[in-house]
């Protein structure tokens, strides 16, 4: 830049010298003052630019004296504990070594920001995702394709997950539910989430998959899936897929018999003059922007996709649910007495738009999904440079976002780590952030279905309103009895109402 500015104004001294000989010398010393000003501006430019750069540092590194291994271990153990720290002691953006990886933490709404309001091309999803996914999905969908076509198959998905099939989809989910439970008898104890993971499948596959795939399912197609969920683990992300693990056989076998069975359902329906209104025949008859059909092993990676994905994150939630409702009678039954209003003391069959109406169960709902979501942890590839909060990104490092903690940040939320059902009430003001927030129930989108009014629009994740001094927090009402040093990725084993909290999720 200054070698250009350095040409152009010998440029223009050259030609102030021809209007002095011409006798213009008023020309002469506007052109040279220009030339002067102009160099003085942008050195002043890159100066401060070079001073900005110096600003800049990397993120705080949390050192480890064990090799290669790093934190692993303490993560493990309690991962929303050792964030929580980390978040004291450093800040909002840190980095730490895990299994020879190092990952870049974005904690607190404001920092998270920056992967939410990111570009593929720049955080990229394929570069941390495929090694998850594509054993368990299959090549050609998901992560295994450019982002492009991925957005393409997600149309193909939404065009058939709509309002009209959700309305029908209630009578399936009450029948299936219907028939699970008759198979408990009067009494005993059940493992929770085991049971509502079995549940789940059933339900799933007979909303998104038709009927055809449904009757196939027994317990050795449900044992297929429980063997391919059981692939989205650490080590198949950590290590690579070759190795001979007892996990990495049974994901294989599961993918590669799903398959085939989805493949002769896949065949048949081909085959068959009568359409079916379901995903199988909106894939079936979907094609890409070119005009290009789904293959049948492309339809069958989605459709095990689609079941996993309604069915993991469906269970793990239902869960979570289901213990919190157990420590608490009085709110147990509230819902009850809830579901007779809205649908009648006999409780006949249940209708979509009744759900709307549901409004305690809506926020036991939300509150179970802001201390236990499901997908704990969003991760990105950072392809080109960022900055956040004054620290500059590694090119090529993994960057990390947990959702269990944005709703967990000192302050952010009065009793954040504890139940509280009107938390989320349209008639009460939290406290979050330092700001008042108030939830419409009348629009749609945002959290939970909602959007947060107050919500500062040129400052993602900020909240405008009052200060902490003129609002008063919401008490705890329902208190969440196991402390955040316990919260892992999902629920583990309930036996008996009692949490053992264990296992992973990174989707």
């Amino acid at each position: 830049m200054m070698l250009f500015l350095l040409e152009a104004g010998t440029s223009l001294l050259e030609n102030a010298v021809e209007s002095v000989v011409e006798g213009s010398l008023t020309s002469t010393v506007l052109v040279t003052s220009a030339f002067i000003l102009s160099v003085a501006y942008f050195s002043k430019m890159t100066l401060k630019q070079g001073e900005n750069q110096k600003e800049l540092k990397y993120p705080p590194y949390i050192h480890s004296s064990i090799p290669f291994l790093g934190h692993a271990i303490a993560f493990g153990r309690s991962p929303i504990e050792f964030l929580e720290n980390a978040y004291c002691k450093y800040g909002p953006v840190f980095s730490f070594t895990m299994v020879g990886k190092t990952f870049t933490y974005l904690l607190g709404s404001d920092s998270a920001a920056l992967l939410f309001n990111s570009k593929n091309e720049d955080l990229n999803a394929e570069d941390v995702y495929s090694r998850l996914t594509t054993p368990v999905f299959g090549k050609g969908v998901a992560y295994d394709v450019p982002n492009s076509i991925f957005l393409e198959q997600k149309k193909m998905l939404k065009t058939g997950l709509n309002i009209a099939q959700f309305k029908q989809h209630i009578s399936l989910i009450e029948e299936e539910t219907h028939e699970y439970f008759k198979r408990w008898g009067d009494g005993g104890v059940k493992n929770l989430f085991e049971a509502l993971s079995e549940l789940i499948i059933l339900t799933a596959s007979h909303c998104l998959h038709g009927k055809e795939i449904r009757n196939l399912l027994n317990e050795k197609v449900a044992q297929l899936y429980a063997d391919l969920d059981g692939g989205f683990t650490h080590a198949a992300w950590l290590l690579p897929g070759w190795l001979p693990l007892p996990s990495f056989r049974r994901r294989d076998k599961a993918h590669r018999e799903i398959k085939n069975i989805f493949y002769k359902v896949i065949q048949k329906r081909r085959e068959s003059v009568e359409k079916e209104n379901d995903i199988l025949q909106t894939l079936l008859d979907a094609t890409y922007k070119d005009g290009i059909p789904l293959t049948d092993d492309e339809i069958a990676g989605l459709l095990i996709g689609l079941l996993l994905a309604g069915q993991h994150t469906s269970s793990t939630t239902s869960a979570w649910m289901g213990f919190f409702l157990s420590k608490d009678k009085e709110l147990q039954e509230r819902c009850y007495a809830e579901q007779k209003a809205v649908c009648g003391e006999d409780l006949p069959p249940l209708h979509y738009d009744q759900l709307k109406d549901m409004c305690l169960l809506d926020r036991c709902l939300k509150e179970t999904l802001r201390l236990r979501p499901p997908i704990m942890t969003m991760m990105r590839m950072a392809r080109t440079p960022q900055v956040c909060n004054k620290a500059k990104e590694i090119k090529g490092c993994n960057l990390m976002v947990t959702l269990c903690q944005i709703w967990r940040v000192p302050k952010r939320c009065a009793g954040e780590s504890l139940l509280d059902v009107l938390r989320f009430d349209p008639r009460q003001h939290i406290r979050c952030g330092g700001g008042l927030l108030h939830i419409s129930p009348s629009d749609s989108g945002g959290f939970g279905g909602r959007p947060l009014e107050g919500l500062d629009s040129d400052r993602p994740g900020r909240l405008m309103g009052a200060t902490d001094d003129e609002i008063q927090p919401c008490s705890a009402r329902c208190p969440f009895l196991p402390p955040p040093s316990e919260c892992l990725m999902v629920p583990g084993l309930l036996h008996g109402m009692e949490m053992n909290s264990g296992g992973c999720t990174a989707t």
